[in-house]
């Protein structure tokens, strides 16, 4: 029940931040700005998704995590880390041919890396975990 609190207020604390962000910018509003913050209310959605599957089960008297579920978090976060390995490169690569900010690689990387464990979640979430 904690974690399923502790999803939720992080995520209405950086919805309401990233909100302050974007109502305070001055009226030049550019595509990577829209697409920053179209990505930031996808990644808040699923940490309240998160949340109210904490709940649910909470309420149902389920257990808050099973073998399964703890396999599949593992199972994600070792995917995730190598393909954040990769993106990185990439990343580093782009840098050097595209003129960007420090501040906005940066950003971007990190907000790659949290879609990239969101896709990874789905992923072993809808396919499940083989015996290995």
């Amino acid at each position: 029940m904690k974690r399923g609190v502790i999803a939720l207020l992080v995520s209405a604390t950086v919805l309401a931040t990233t909100a302050f962000w974007f109502f305070g910018m001055e009226k030049s509003v550019n595509a990577h700005d829209i697409m920053s913050f179209a990505v930031i209310i996808i990644l808040v959605g699923f940490g309240i998704w998160f949340a109210i599957r904490r709940f649910s089960s909470a309420y149902k008297g389920e257990p808050q995590e099973d073998e399964l579920s703890k396999r599949i978090v593992q199972k994600t976060a070792a995917w995730s880390y190598y393909i954040s390995l990769y993106m990185w490169v990439f990343m580093i690569w782009l840098k050097d041919r595209v003129t960007m900010d420090t501040e906005q690689v940066l950003g971007a990387g990190i907000l790659s890396m949290a879609v990239i464990f969101m896709l990874c979640f789905i992923f072993h979430k809808l396919r499940g975990i083989r015996h290995e």
